[in-house]
């Protein structure tokens, strides 16, 4: 759910901003001083919408569209091809994402569908803060949003100047707590460039998108390699947060700058190591230990075993925090099972699957006999001794948060590569997503302009009376204003109704 306080702060500072405002301008002796004020700052306020434009970086855009014209040209050549396939190919995207958010919708089919695989269908997913997005990163979620539409709209900028059009200036808004960019352009001057210079024009945006995201798949590729005179990597995951609730926690368990570098008889080089590592822990079997009969005999207790109701067998004291139920088969194949201490019998012992994994004749294969989806865990981060963490794995990937950058130096924070990295990745998402979104042919977004000028570029000989080619056009906005529409709303109602 949405944080409430989240709520009372946001309206209550648009309304304390709102009423302010009316004041003001309502006021006998502030009301000219304030608007000449607003005026001067090209600043303009109404409900929930502030907009600041200026010229103070008009020579700037202007350096940058007369500048290498021919290499600029090419440029937009490009952007304006990427801009027309990317119209087209987001009704693709978007009718894929729909019919799946409709079949997450429809009973019993979510059933059929893994949670890997949901994420790699979901092309395009709604994202509500305080539901989908956590409260805590939101200064990477509005941060990239911003970059991302300044860098749309410095694309349209430059390719207007290149193209003859009078740039007025550039601005920045916040509607409610979203931040945008945008650029004023002289609208006569674009009615009378033809319509491939206007598809060079409206495309720029969404290709400087494109091309932004691209740039942060390359540096998140590289990051290892900028990092390195700081930062080692390869050589395991340091952990760098530790949720409150963490089975993990304990006085033998993982500690915040702990380098864990093995699970189970799994090398932990890097992240992936770490998720695929416990992804594979979690659907396959329990890994057992080598032990011998002489020891065996010693640590055990007499036991009384009985079965649970997912069908394993506990011979332990329910309460007991030292001791683990132990599952092996005797030399005449009899399933036997002995309550035994669990940090002696593991440690330092060879790991088995069976009994002729285990090079001594008088040793046993013992596996701890755990609920069904519950797992033991040895955690190797030395110095420190083995943790040995039992429940189920994706509690300890969900509570452990981890990065495979380890400082050289103890003044290097551990938590610098994982702000960085997190910020390239919605810098990816969102730039990547805020290129598609704006492609579909739809009212009010790019996507409509592309696509006019795109007729007219393209249906002029074939249809050489306008009217034709604007009912044309409008049928094309209607379907991909629907679509979208439907996108946002049923996965607003799938996100919140979760």
């Amino acid at each position: 759910m949405i944080p409430l306080s989240l709520i009372v702060v946001v309206v209550g500072c648009w309304t304390a901003v709102f009423l302010t405002d009316l004041l003001l301008k309502s006021s006998v002796y502030f009301k000219h001083s304030y608007e000449e004020w607003l005026e001067k700052n090209g600043l303009s306020i109404s409900p929930f919408h502030i907009r600041w434009q200026t010229a103070l970086f008009n020579n700037a855009f202007y350096s940058w569209g007369r500048r290498k014209a021919r290499m600029l040209h090419q440029w937009f050549n490009f952007g304006m091809v990427f801009g027309v396939i990317a119209m087209f190919s987001s009704f693709f995207l978007l009718g894929k994402t729909l019919v799946h958010t409709l079949a997450q919708m429809v009973p019993g089919s979510s059933s059929s569908l893994s949670s890997s695989s949901v994420h790699s269908e979901q092309v395009l997913q709604v994202v509500v803060p305080g539901i989908n997005l956590p409260v805590n990163q939101l200064t990477y979620f509005f941060a990239a949003v911003l970059i991302s539409g300044v860098v749309h709209e410095i694309g349209h900028g430059i390719a207007a100047i290149r193209e003859q059009v009078r740039f007025n200036g550039f601005g920045i808004f916040l509607f409610i707590i979203y931040p945008g960019a945008f650029v004023d352009l002289f609208t006569t001057h674009l009615q009378v460039i033809s319509p491939v210079q206007q598809l060079r024009i409206f495309c720029a945006g969404i290709w400087h998108n494109f091309i932004l995201a691209l740039m942060g798949i390359l540096a998140l590729i590289l990051l290892p390699v900028i990092l390195l005179p700081f930062y080692y990597t390869g050589i395991g995951v340091l952990v760098t947060e530790l949720a409150e609730d963490s089975p993990a926690i304990g006085p033998r368990g993982l500690f915040v700058g702990d380098l864990v570098t093995q699970l189970q008889d799994c090398p932990i080089t890097n992240v992936q190591d770490w998720n695929d590592c416990l992804d594979t822990i979690a659907y396959e079997p329990q890994i057992g230990y080598c032990i011998s009969t002489s020891t065996l005999q010693q640590l055990s207790f007499p036991v009384r075993a009985y079965k649970r109701l997912d069908g394993s067998t506990e011979c332990c004291n329910n309460h007991s925090l030292t001791n683990v139920c132990f599952s092996y088969i005797n030399n005449i194949n009899k399933h036997l099972h002995a309550c035994l201490p669990v940090r002696k019998a593991v440690e330092d012992n060879q790991v088995c699957r069976a009994n002729k994994d285990c090079k001594k004749d008088s040793s046993f294969c013992i596996w701890p006999s755990l609920e069904i989806h519950s797992r033991l865990i040895k955690v190797k981060h030395p110095p420190q001794i083995d943790t040995l963490y039992i429940g189920h794995p994706q509690n300890l990937q969900y509570t452990v948060s981890i990065t495979g950058f380890i400082p050289r130096f103890n003044f290097l924070s551990i938590d610098l590569p994982v702000t960085v990295e997190t910020f390239v990745k919605y810098l990816i998402s969102l730039s990547g997503a805020l290129a598609i979104v704006n492609a579909v042919p739809c009212f009010a977004l790019d996507g409509q302009w592309i696509l006019n000028s795109f007729l007219d570029a393209t249906l002029t000989s074939v249809f050489a009376d306008n009217d034709v080619r604007d009912l044309i056009g409008f049928f094309v906005l209607l379907g991909g204003s629907v679509l979208l529409a439907a996108n946002v709303t049923l996965g607003l109602w799938l996100v919140t109704a979760r």
